[in-house]
């Protein structure tokens, strides 16, 4: 499965696929959020849970720009995405 056809699903969809077929690297707390890093066929999504509501809101592809990188890198080494 191709990273648009798993975004182009819904939340429910992704969620039962991500977990059921994703591995589990990680999690982070970020701010009003627990956030669990997944690795998907070869891709790294981000999967961001409520702490007050306890739902998962979003999961998204890991932005290598965003801040929340450095706190993975204090646990896993991540690569760079390839061109």
């Amino acid at each position: 499965m191709t990273q648009v056809q798993f975004l182009n699903m819904s939340l429910g969809d992704r969620v039962q696929h991500i977990y059921k077929n994703g591995e589990f690297i990680t999690d982070i707390q970020y701010n009003e959020f627990k956030v669990n890093l997944f690795l998907l066929d070869g891709n790294y999504f981000e999967v961001f849970i409520n702490h007050k509501s306890v739902e998962i809101t979003k999961i998204a592809p890991l932005n290598y720009k965003s801040n929340r990188v450095f706190f993975y890198l204090d646990q896993v080494k991540i690569p760079k995405p390839q061109a």
